[in-house]
């Protein structure tokens, strides 16, 4: 138990911490390091899960459910700091004319994806979280609690950041 609890533990450490950082729309991490950063989580997940040759069926939806979040996820970013490098080039013009609706039309775009790629997620995730044992659904939920908390606080942080640049 103490060495599932120990795999579980460093899962999330390394898990956790590129998608806060890929989160920051100035982080310039190049794709290729952010695919091997989405490798490398889901395959500590599947660790941490301890997955049956049974349970390893659900799993390819899951991975593409995954994949799929983190391009959605890179193109996001990379439309924050392509907005981010307009603004810095003309800050005053921007002042000058600030554009509210503009502002909240391209936050309400990004969540509705942000909302897509969740849903989608969870679809994937269905079949095989019905089939986990007790103690696998007590992993993966520590799991996602751990992730999501940390990608809640990476988004806001770079939330309050494009607000107050802008």
């Amino acid at each position: 138990m103490l060495k599932i609890m120990a795999v579980g533990v460093t899962a999330l450490l390394v898990t956790a911490s590129p998608l806060a950082h890929a989160q920051a729309p100035s982080a310039g991490v190049p794709a290729t390091q952010l695919g091997t950063f989405t490798d490398m989580q889901m395959n500590l997940v599947k660790a941490a899960l301890q997955l049956t040759p049974d349970q390893e069926k659900y799993w390819p939806p899951i991975e593409d459910a995954i994949r799929t979040e983190a391009r959605d996820r890179e193109a996001r970013i990379a439309t924050a700091a392509k907005r981010l490098a307009e603004l810095r080039q003309n800050p005053i013009e921007v002042l000058q004319t600030p554009d509210p609706v503009d502002l909240l039309q391209r936050r309400a775009n990004a969540l509705a994806q942000r909302s897509a790629d969740l849903k989608m997620l969870a679809s994937a995730w269905q079949p095989l979280y019905e089939t986990l044992t007790p103690d696998q659904k007590k992993r993966m939920a520590s799991l996602s609690l751990f992730v999501l908390r940390n990608m809640s606080n990476a988004t806001q942080q770079r939330d309050l950041q494009c607000d107050e640049e802008q």
